[in-house]
């Protein structure tokens, strides 16, 4: 049974993606390690709890003693790296956060794969389609796109990168990196654009939008990705990346209005409701124009390719949070915190 050590599962991407990892492939014994920071939140993996396969261990990628004792205890086997702090705007408050754990964290998790030497397999790193800065009103990002990044958050995730390509290129770690456009979907803290829009709307709050709103984003739902996610680990080329999107771009106001749209039918409003709420703020500090992904090379090398329509996966979205208030109260309210200790004792 073969070890594979996800870090960051207890995260939005992370909880879909270990879900699926330890209910597809039953033969792999998978390790999720987080930290539980405020955006990790144990109840989204409650399902997994006491499957065979699955074991759950709280620590810090930043602690580089206790990284590689887990690997020299689990025997790990593969990595595949999610963990990272990841709020552009919490970047912009407090930076150093973000280099501590996105480049140090990433580092410590490279030493220890390097130290089991040939009993180790693959390093897999999750990135942001945010490395490569912004885009004017054509093109798309493609692997070859020159890293521009505008943000201490994105600016970090370089970083960690160009660190997985030199252990590929000095110490011959077999790596494999992907870079990924916006994320949406079930589970998601609610400090994102998406569930903080559905919860405002719910509560009848304003709904703020940097500047005019024009800013462009490519959307991928979180499934989608996790698929993708599948393909690169098994599939992807040795020392390469893959830009996964899912050629769904819009503008943030233009997101907004459907979302409004999408909550005012479900809970059978007057159109235009949620509308009246959307309120212009003062745009963020080196805020972006334009991601676009370009997935050609994921396609023809991978065989894979988005599968949902942004309009499908938004209303797939709002019925979750429309079905799931407890859970978003939980964790508005701060009471998530407590899951770990009640149900780990610790």
């Amino acid at each position: 049974m073969a070890t594979i050590l996800m870090t960051g599962g207890a995260g939005f991407i992370g909880s879909h993606a270990v879900r699926h990892w330890v209910t597809r492939f039953p033969e792999h014994h998978i390790v999720n390690l987080d930290a539980l920071t405020y955006a990790g939140n144990l109840a989204n993996l409650d399902d997994l709890r006491g499957a065979a396969n699955y074991t759950f261990v709280k620590g810090d990628i930043c602690d580089r003693e206790f990284v590689a004792s887990l690997f020299e205890t689990h025997q790990v086997q593969h990595v595949i790296h999610m963990a990272a702090e990841s709020h552009v705007d919490r970047s912009i408050q407090g930076p150093l956060a973000f280099v501590r754990t996105n480049i140090e964290g990433t580092l410590n998790l490279l030493e220890a794969a390097r130290g089991r030497g040939e009993d180790f397999g693959r390093f897999y790193h999750i990135s942001t389609d945010e490395v490569y800065g912004s885009l004017g009103p054509e093109g798309a990002f493609t692997e070859s796109t020159a890293y521009d990044p505008r943000s201490p958050y994105s600016a970090s995730k370089a970083s960690s990168d160009h660190l997985v390509r030199a252990y590929f290129h000095t110490f011959g770690l077999d790596v494999v990196i992907s870079n990924c456009s916006n994320n949406y979907g079930p589970y998601q803290f609610p400090e994102k654009l998406i569930p903080l829009m559905i919860r405002n709307m719910q509560l009848g709050q304003p709904l703020p939008v940097y500047g005019k709103g024009d800013n462009i984003r490519d959307w991928i739902w979180v499934g989608d990705h996790v698929t993708a996610m599948e393909h690169v680990f098994e599939k992807g080329q040795s020392g390469e990346t893959y830009n996964l999107g899912g050629q769904q771009e819009c503008t943030n106001l233009d997101l907004v209005h459907r979302l409004c749209d999408i909550v005012d039918d479900a809970l059978r409003r007057p159109q235009g409701t949620s509308r009246a709420l959307i309120t212009f703020v003062t745009d963020r500090p080196g805020h972006d124009k334009r991601y676009a992904i370009d997935p050609t090379k994921a396609r023809e090398e991978l065989g894979w390719e988005a599968t949902v329509k942004l309009e499908e996966g938004l209303r797939q979205t709002v019925q979750w949070y429309l079905q799931n208030a407890a859970w978003l109260e939980s964790v508005t309210s701060g009471t998530y915190r407590d899951y770990y200790a009640k149900q780990y004792g610790g």
